[in-house]
């Protein structure tokens, strides 16, 4: 059985690599039993966007300051 550690881990690493397929399995097992980590997908989501959102602003304000 997959700890909530691994399961968190897996979903993170999901963003930067396509999983293997039983990790893919064991992760949905774990999720469907697991609330803590059913809420964490949608929280992780939420940080990468807004992750995104700060890195595109930051470009944004670099350009700024080169503009005359």
């Amino acid at each position: 059985m997959l700890s909530c550690e691994e399961a968190t881990r897996l979903m993170s690493d999901s963003r930067e690599r396509p999983l293997k397929l039983s990790e893919r399995m064991v992760l949905r097992v774990h999720i469907s039993m697991c609330a803590g980590c059913r809420k964490f997908g949608p929280q992780l989501e939420v940080l990468h966007n807004a992750m995104q959102n700060f890195a595109k602003g930051e470009n944004e304000i670099e350009q700024d300051s080169k503009d005359p």
